[in-house]
């Protein structure tokens, strides 16, 4: 989990820093954070469509320039050529219903997150699906003492 903390700080994303690690045999095999496409424009530049519309968190996924952790994290690995079958994904925020859809389908066996998400469907599907779900919290300091890192973390 600590990994995917410390992707979530490459995150640029003005309202939420989300990292995603995915593992299998202990390995890593791709990394994400939340962002726009390579190339883009940056939220923080452009300003947020999401805050400007006042769009609660949950909602209206399509309206927004970037791409969630996990499916960068996906698309990292599709683009690579590394099969993520009964893999195990970390990630900083229980996926969205789009990301537990692309999780389901890329066969990915389980998902272990540390923060909620408001997404009810989200989770519903993940219930229907074989893929199993675990929350892991770290606290703060242990956060910091894992990755050595002795300043504030993004959030």
């Amino acid at each position: 989990m600590g990994m995917a903390h410390l992707a979530s700080l490459r995150s640029n994303c003005v309202r939420r820093s989300v990292g995603a690690v995915i593992v299998k045999d202990k390995n890593v095999l791709a990394t994400g954070y939340n962002g726009p496409p390579s190339g883009a424009q940056h939220c923080d530049v452009v300003s947020c469509i999401r805050i400007d519309m006042n769009i609660p968190s949950g909602e209206r996924h399509e309206l927004c320039r970037g791409l969630h952790a996990e499916q960068n994290a996906i698309i990292q690995a599709a683009v690579h050529g590394v099969s993520i079958k009964d893999s195990v994904i970390y990630t900083t925020t229980h996926p969205c219903v789009v990301c537990a859809k692309m999780i389901i389908n890329a066969q990915i066996r389980e998902i272990i997150y540390a923060d909620g998400y408001p997404d009810e469907l989200s989770q519903l599907m993940l219930l229907e699906s074989t893929v199993k779900t675990r929350e892991f919290k770290m606290t703060r300091e242990d956060l910091i003492e894992l990755l050595k890192i002795r300043s504030d973390l993004r959030q």
